[in-house]
């Protein structure tokens, strides 16, 4: 399948800019102009590219920087286990301690929601938690 950049980053869910970002950042390769199909004057993508920008996409939502998502894109898949641990490893605490937070930030907006549908006199308790 031979697509251009708009519907790479369809298949990819972002936008344009985000892959044109990602080639400036040299973690996706920019094809040369005509591809496979030969057309002029138009970069053409395929699989390979989606796979990739879905790596990339993927990684980032689990806060991975793009820095090492480029080193998670050079490790051998069969050889690098060990490394891709250790990438994986300081990033699994990252995400514990942003799963504790949220989770605290969620028990107390669920008490002021509460508090606040207790009683309609007075401020309102979330409002009143958000300016302070």
């Amino acid at each position: 399948m031979s697509m251009t950049i708009a519907r790479l980053a369809e298949q990819g869910g972002v936008g344009v800019e985000t892959v044109r970002y990602y080639q400036r950042r040299e973690l996706m390769a920019e094809p040369a102009l005509g591809g496979p199909t030969g057309s002029r004057g138009v970069r053409r993508y395929g699989e390979d590219d989606v796979r990739r920008l879905r790596f990339i996409r993927a990684a980032q939502s689990a806060g991975f920087t793009l820095e090492q998502i480029r080193e998670l894109l050079e490790l051998d898949a069969n050889n690098d286990r060990v490394r891709a641990r250790a990438l994986a490893a300081p990033q699994i605490d990252v995400l514990d301690r942003k799963i504790a937070e949220l989770s605290l930030a969620r028990e107390a907006l669920t008490r002021l929601a509460a508090e606040c549908g207790a009683s309609s006199e007075g401020p309102c308790p979330i409002l009143q938690a958000f300016d302070s």
